[in-house]
């Protein structure tokens, strides 16, 4: 008897419908003989209208009550998508992330996940039931109640498939699979049946919201097949067709992977560029800036540093746009004086835009294209980044959806590539 976890996102429990649709479609998977652990998500907008009312009440609220308050999303949706469960006649549990429990660190509000007890889960499986368990929060070794940041429910997901070897790990959402880009941005993009874990890893970390980061690691780490489908399908599709939908994250790259020297387009609006300009260009400057920054728990992404003139460099990082204005007051009150910069410059309106596929390891040429491509449209690129099967860059963030739509072009994305033979 095989084990599956499910995960279904905010849009999937979006409604009392759609929550009983989740349910049919759980029941089916349970009738055809198979253990069911399902991890869902607050319903669509509820952690938002949370964390809105406690922004009302503080403008900077304090992590530990912030997770308090977040987390009853997902133990809602947890109880609901339970009675849902037995009002089709199965016998269904809900838990808490700290019932369960799921031990973490106590960075509140961006937790990660330090293991899990499995033995509840494993008993009420055993014993028949389906065990929902709230996706994006745990508990620390205080006691005290945590999240794992937004879209952590895909984490608790993959987690949850790890520690119990689950056969595989099923994310439902509100879209049918991994695309070469967001379909909102370029209407020609076409669906991936299966992506590596390698391209999942990058698109993931480089703006694409069909997955959160951690649970690609996680699903790397533990080799957790994992696959993308939509909840919005009919649940009562029968099992064979709905496993032949979505897209599936491999493992391996085999004879069945699709030879495209590009597989994808993924970017990220939420961007903003700090430059620290005149830095002493000596010893241990990158880490008198970037520990600081570290220390405070803030999310480094892109980094260049200019060649040494007169003694002096220019530094610059992208952070999250969320984290932009306590970046920047960490800078000017504490790092500034203490490297010796002479200014900070700074600029909120920029956007990330990457090309992703393990083909690239093989082709010349690749980041060439890409340049020129941008070039001919007249965009300006701030910082470039590249790896074995990545190039990023940085531009103004009014020109994102035509890079995006340019370098969908210049690649082929439109059009299947030949399958290996």
């Amino acid at each position: 008897m095989s084990i599956i976890v499910h995960k279904y996102g905010g849009t999937s429990m979006g409604s009392v419908e759609r929550i009983k649709n989740v349910a049919r479609r759980v029941a089916k998977w349970h009738a055809a003989g198979h253990q069911i652990v399902v991890v869902p998500s607050a319903m669509s907008g509820e952690t938002n209208r949370l964390l809105g009312l406690a922004r009302e009440l503080s403008p900077m609220p304090d992590g530990r009550e912030l997770d308090m308050i977040a987390a009853t999303g997902e133990q809602a949706s947890s109880g609901l998508l339970a009675l849902a469960l037995q009002a089709e006649g199965l016998k269904a549990r809900s838990y808490a992330g700290w019932q369960v429990p799921i031990h973490t660190d106590s960075a509140y509000t961006k937790a990660r996940i330090k293991s899990i007890d499995d033995a509840r889960i494993r008993a009420d499986l055993d014993a028949g039931c389906v065990v929902v368990v709230t996706g994006f929060q745990g508990v620390d070794d205080a006691g005290h109640i945590t999240t794992l940041g937004r879209g952590g429910s895909d984490t608790s997901a993959v987690a949850v498939a790890a520690a119990l070897k689950a056969d595989e790990c099923l994310i439902f959402t509100d879209v049918d699979g991994v695309y070469t880009t967001d379909p909102r941005v370029e209407p020609d993009a076409r669906r991936l049946t299966v992506i590596s874990f390698e391209e999942m890893l990058e698109m993931a970390s480089l703006g694409s919201k069909v997955l959160q980061i951690r649970s690609v690691e996680f699903a790397g780490k533990y080799r957790v097949p994992t696959r993308v489908l939509s909840s919005l399908t009919d649940p009562n599709m029968p099992l064979d067709e709905e496993m032949k939908s979505g897209t599936l994250v491999t493992f391996e790259e085999d004879e069945k992977m699709e030879a495209a020297v590009v597989s994808g387009i993924a970017f990220s609006r939420d961007e903003a560029k700090i430059t620290l300009l005149g830095v002493p260009d000596k010893p241990g400057v990158a880490y008198a800036i970037l520990g600081k920054v570290a220390d405070a728990n803030i999310d480094v992404d892109m980094i260049v540093q200019n060649q040494s003139v007169s003694g002096t460099t220019d530094f610059s990082f992208t952070v999250n746009r969320t984290e932009f204005a306590r970046t920047l007051e960490l800078l000017n009150s504490t790092i500034v004086p203490a490297v010796g910069a002479r200014e900070v410059s700074s600029d909120d309106k920029v956007a990330k835009v990457s090309i992703v596929g393990i083909g690239m390891r093989s082709h010349a040429g690749v980041a060439s294209l890409m340049f020129r491509t941008l070039a001919e449209e007249g965009i300006n690129i701030h910082m470039i980044s590249t790896s074995e099967i990545k190039t990023s860059v940085v531009i103004s963030d009014k020109y994102m959806e035509l890079a995006v739509r340019a370098l969908h072009k210049a690649f082929g994305l439109e059009t299947a590539p030949v399958t290996k033979v």
